[in-house]
């Protein structure tokens, strides 16, 4: 598999929105309290979460950085969309959004107008919340897609809502070849999942701009925490990508726990048939573990089994981290260090293939 570096260099978007001009219902507004949410994400460990990749594989191993440096990238991935929705959020606290509003402003990323709406008390898939802030492109309003650009649906108390972003329609002159290309992040401080927090990044419509057959077209992340434990799982669907064999299609599917105090990690990956309909955890880790997927493959090709396992020797799971990312797989370097989290990720499932394989993203 190779970097997904165009895939981080599209979520760079707009970590600081900037507006031109606007205009305000009255004065009084700026002397009012905002009533955008002051967070919405996660942090994630840099055990688990880079956009590093440090290749070192020779002809006669794997190794364990080109197995799991890849995971570290797709989470990175899922925890830069949630940045990116946040930074987006606070810039447009810039203009002191405290009730109920429109503002039109110029976009100094695309100079084209944007227009901002407010409204109060909105059900959103079945649930009722505070708020919802829309932002179109004023001159696309009359596409399928309405130009939006931006809609948040939130609470305050606890925080909890939905960000869906759509990048080419915040800046057009950034974002020409993903013009499909939409996030939506659910976050809550009242998580359902048994969390204190939890966030879920869903991306979908990538297109292939760059020619590579590893490339990402849908992914989905979930991330929750309680206390310094931040647990991790989820997939992302590769429709091109084969490896030793001209078997198409996979879906990398992981779970992880993570320690943030001791930046310490555990995971494991799978590497099913993006075709695979399945959510059962020891089909889609287990059966398709990606040892088991690489070791069937290459067994295919006509090498010999020890040939294999030595070649194989680090895609032993689960693979174990810490702050400067792959340290082994197998066996834990310190048990006291990593049992906690190392029990944790037997109870994580990564999503379905077939529904990543599927995913879309709508905008109210």
């Amino acid at each position: 598999m190779k970097k997904i570096s165009y895939l981080l260099g599209l979520l760079a978007i707009g970590t600081a929105l900037t507006f031109n001009a606007c205009t305000k219902d009255t004065e009084t507004e700026t002397e009012r309290e905002s009533i955008l949410p002051s967070s919405f994400r996660i942090d994630i460990p840099s055990s688990i979460s880079s956009t590093e990749l440090n290749r070192s594989t020779t002809d006669d191993v794997l190794n364990g950085n080109d197995i799991y440096g890849h995971l570290r990238n797709f989470i990175a991935v899922g925890e830069e969309s949630g940045r990116i929705v946040e930074s987006i959020i606070f810039a447009i606290n810039v203009y002191h959004i405290n009730q109920a509003m429109s503002i039109n402003y110029t976009s100094d990323e695309d100079n084209r107008q944007k227009n901002l709406v407010v409204v109060e008390n909105v059900t959103f898939e079945g649930k009722t919340y505070e708020f919802k802030l829309t932002v179109t492109d004023a001159l696309s309003e009359g596409n399928a897609d309405g130009g939006k650009a931006l809609q948040v649906f939130w609470n305050r108390s606890p925080i909890e809502g939905i960000s869906i972003l759509k990048p080419y329609n915040i800046n057009r002159t950034e974002n020409t070849t993903q013009q499909n290309a939409i996030f939506r992040v659910d976050y809550s401080e009242n998580s359902s999942f048994g969390y204190d927090k939890h966030m879920i990044v869903s991306i979908a419509d990538l297109s292939n701009d760059n020619a590579d057959n590893y490339y990402v077209d849908n992914l989905k992340m979930f991330v929750g925490k309680t206390g310094d434990i931040i647990e991790v799982y989820g997939n992302s669907n590769h429709p091109n990508a084969n490896f030793f064999t001209n078997d198409t299609g996979f879906d990398w599917a992981f779970v992880a726990s993570s320690d943030r105090t001791e930046n310490i990690g555990v995971a494991e990956v799978g590497l099913p048939s993006n075709m695979l309909n399945s959510s059962d955890r020891a089909i889609i880790l287990d059966t398709n573990s990606l040892r088991n997927i690489f070791n069937d493959q290459i067994i295919e090709m006509g090498y010999a089994q020890a040939d294999v396992d030595n070649y194989l020797q680090n895609t032993e799971a689960p693979g174990y981290f810490n702050n400067g990312g792959f340290v082994q797989g197998g066996t834990a370097p310190t048990t006291d260090d990593y049992s906690v989290i190392k029990s944790r990720i037997d109870n994580l499932t990564p999503y379905n293939p077939t529904d990543i394989r599927n995913l879309s993203i709508a905008f109210d």
